[in-house]
Parts: structure tokens; sequence; C-alpha cells
């Protein structure tokens, strides 16, 4: 028989372990908080994602269907993945106002067939979409986008975010406030970059044919292209200074009473010019380079 000390401390060594229990799933890692579905699709799919601060990355398979993966940190966010029809949409859900970053935060893996259509919609964090084919649109307040090998019509919507496509093709839209856009062995064969505070930078190929229009207000703006490519280039800039060191074919240059050491604005072609290349900056420099 059990006397009262010895079942006083066997209460207290069960009370002790439910303790550091309780402790312990207090301090469980992000992927305590985790989600994952699959999906099955046919022919091109559309996902949609709502966030508002963590990692997104989308990555293409060979499987006709999309998994979704979700992590997150605090138990005052939700995650939704439905399937309706051809069309999945990932959404993150706060069940109370004003709360910090971290505890909003949520990262998502994503894999998609090759052909899917996105839209992507996030305040914070990064967005990295690699190896897919098809129309995307992406809106971010402050969240950085990465494209790699993507191929179709992008459309990139940010305030602060900066954009760095590596290795794409199709067509690309960039409007953005602050943020710099890095393209980097382009293929397209249509280009609309226009940022107010931010640079630009093209290297790449410009296809015949194509068009490029690389705008901003202030920071520099910088194409680099080889001798092969045919290519008319227009370069406008008013209080900055165009710099270039392409021998183009008959290079006109202007000069303007508000910085006369330096052409404001150059014209010219290399071989028939197929490519048209526009640059216009107003307080920006302007370089045109070679690429070797």
């Amino acid at each position: 028989m059990n006397s009262p000390s010895t079942s006083c401390g066997r209460q207290g060594g069960t009370k002790l372990l439910l303790g550091l229990l309780f402790s312990l799933l207090g301090v469980l890692p992000a992927s305590a908080h985790r989600i994952e579905k699959r999906f099955t699709v046919d022919g091109r799919p559309l996902v949609t994602v709502r966030n508002s601060h963590g990692r997104i990355t989308v990555r293409s398979w060979q499987k006709a269907e999309i998994l979704v993966v979700g992590d997150h940190a605090s138990n005052l966010v939700e995650v939704a993945a439905e399937q309706l029809g051809n069309r999945v949409e990932v959404t993150t859900h706060a069940t109370r106002e004003n709360l910090s970053p971290a505890e909003l935060r949520t990262d998502y893996d994503i894999s998609v067939p090759e052909e899917t259509e996105l839209q992507v919609r996030t305040d914070s964090g990064t967005v990295h979409i690699e190896k897919v084919s098809g129309e995307m649109t992406i809106d971010t307040v402050a969240a950085d986008v990465e494209l790699r090998q993507v191929w179709g019509y992008m459309v990139v919507r940010t305030i602060g975010g900066s954009l760095v496509c590596t290795m794409c093709s199709g067509r690309l839209e960039f409007n953005s406030i602050s943020g710099n856009v890095r393209l980097i062995q382009s293929l397209h064969s249509s280009v609309r970059a226009n940022t107010m505070r931010g640079s630009i930078f093209f290297e790449g190929r410009f296809l015949p044919g194509g068009t490029y229009s690389l705008t901003n207000y202030d920071g520099s703006i910088e194409v680099r292209f080889s001798e092969s490519e045919s290519v008319a280039v227009s370069a406008r800039t008013i209080n900055g200074r165009v710099d270039s060191n392409v021998d183009l074919k008959p290079p006109v240059r202007y000069r303007t009473s508000l910085n006369p050491q330096h052409a404001s604005s150059l014209f010219g072609m290399q071989r028939e010019g197929h490519a048209k290349v526009e640059l216009t900056s107003i307080n920006g420099t302007i370089r045109i380079r070679k690429r070797d």
C-alpha cells in the first residue's frame, strides 16, 4: 500500500511532465501549422494565390496535379486551398486585425503542370516562379519577384518590390513606384518596363520585330546586346546623360541647355534595325553597351 507521501510524489511528477509537454507544444516550429493538398487538373489550369507576408514558390513538374504545401507560424492565421473546376484558389486569412509580420508569415511551395496560368497577390516577402509557361499576373506591395525560365505573358506590378527575370521569353509588362528590374539572358519579344525611382537593366537579345520600352524618372537604365543583333535605338534623358559604346549608324546626338556638356539624346541603328528599343529617363543616366 502506497503511503500518502509516495502518492503526492507521483502526482507531482505527473504535473511536471504535463507542464513540460505543454511548454514544448508552445514552442513548436512553424511546420506545426501545415497543410498539404493535391488537386487533379486537366489542360491548362489557373492557380490564384492571396497572401499577406511570406515566401511564395511555384515550380512546374510533370504531373497533371497541383500540390499546395503551406506553412504558417501562428494560430492566428488560417490557410485555405480549394478547387473550383480547373481553378485552384489558395488564400491566407488573418483571424484578427493588426497582426505583426511574424504572425502573418505564411510560406507556400506549390507544384503545378508546366502550362499553368497564375495570379499572385501579396504584400511583402518574396515570389519565386520557375519553369512555368502561361499568362501570369503578379501584384505586390514590397515583395520582390524572381522569375526563372518562364514563358508567356507576364504582368508584374509592385510599389516597392523589385523584379529579376532570368532566361524568360514572351511578353513582359512591369510597373513600379520604386522597384528595380533586371532582365538577364532575356529572350522577350516585347518588354514594357516603367519604374519611377528604380533602375532598369537589360541583358539579352532584342528579337527581330520586337518592341522594348524602358522608362524611369530617377535611376539608371542600362542595356547590353551583341553586335550581331538588328536594333533601332532611341534614347532620351532630360537632366541625365546618354553613354554608349555601341557603333550605331547613323549616330545622331542632341544636346540640351539643361545639361550642355553631355548628349541627352541618341538615335541610331545597328544593322537593319529590326528591333525597336526606346529608352527614356528624366534624371537618370542611360548606358548602351556591347555584350561580349
